[in-house]
């Protein structure tokens, strides 16, 4: 009898943890996806009806909202320069960060602990409130502070995570796979281009996920960078133009079909890297 009475108490503490474990996860889903549908419907109201509040749900459904969020916020233009600045800080942060990561985990030289300790303490550093007034006087004797190309350098520098992410992929590598191939009479940087760095795709993945999302989302570089060449401006900037029409008057119901439409590229991200972004978590709990 003691024994089941054990195997029952077992059972009763497993199905009230799950039980708690679920509805906690379901009060985590609810915050956060509540914030993205009040957005979406909002999308399609008028801007009197988000003033009010009186609705959940609009009382007529107006798609015309997106095209006038397309046209009034040049959204070609805009999306053409988020992609410029994304794609470029994506493969120049893979690129840079891939390489030290190489380098730090193979190699042996003078000043690495302190390379590391640089590279950790950057990640402590708020990038644009605290350092934003040098890196535009740098990029000033650059001639580079009128341009995309600036604000593409600041994003690559602030590649610490990153380096880490791979760092922790690198170690999962064999060092005999470099000693064959040293062997082999194969350089260390044609080592690193053909064997290690496809063995580092789910890394790759997951940096690059993390690297599009913010270079995408990043508002107050290129707001600083562009202001004297609006044509310049990153879809970010573009929807904070949303926010009073010509006549002054507040556009919350534009600027939240643009933000619905702004999200899209997000989500193509995440679904393209998803795979690379589960083998890190299963690697972790793995580990």
């Amino acid at each position: 009898m003691g024994s089941i009475e054990e195997r029952c108490d077992m059972r009763t503490k497993e199905i009230t943890g799950k039980t708690v474990l679920w509805i906690f996860l379901l009060a985590f889903a609810f915050v956060t996806l509540i914030p993205v549908v009040i957005t979406i419907l909002g999308s399609f109201k008028t801007n009197s009806e988000l003033t009010t509040g009186a609705t959940f749900l609009p009382s007529k459904w107006h798609f015309s909202n997106y095209a006038e969020a397309w046209d009034q916020a040049n959204f070609s233009t805009y999306t053409v320069n988020s992609l410029i600045v994304s794609l470029s800080t994506v493969a120049g942060t893979l690129l840079v960060a891939s390489m030290a990561a190489y380098v730090v985990d193979r190699m042996d030289f003078i000043g690495k602990k302190v390379y590391v300790g640089m590279q950790s303490f950057t990640m402590f550093v708020a990038v644009g409130a605290v350092v934003l007034r040098p890196q535009f006087d740098l990029m000033v004797k650059l001639h580079l502070h009128s341009s995309l190309w600036g604000v593409i350098l600041i994003l690559i520098s602030a590649h610490a995570s990153i380096f880490f992410i791979l760092l922790s992929f690198m170690r999962g590598i064999p060092r005999e796979l470099d000693e064959a191939a040293r062997i082999d009479g194969s350089s260390l940087g044609r080592t690193f281009w053909t064997i290690i760095l496809p063995l580092l795709g789910p890394g790759l993945g997951v940096g690059a996920l993390f690297t599009f999302r913010g270079a995408w989302n990043e508002y107050l570089l290129p707001l600083v960078f562009t202001m004297t060449k609006p044509e310049l401006q990153t879809l970010t900037v573009g929807l904070a133009n949303l926010k009073y029409g010509i006549s002054a008057a507040s556009q919350t119901h534009y600027m939240m079909a643009g933000a619905c439409l702004s999200i899209l590229p997000i989500l193509i991200a995440y679904v393209f890297a998803n795979k690379s972004f589960m083998q890190m978590t299963a690697g972790s709990l793995k580990g």
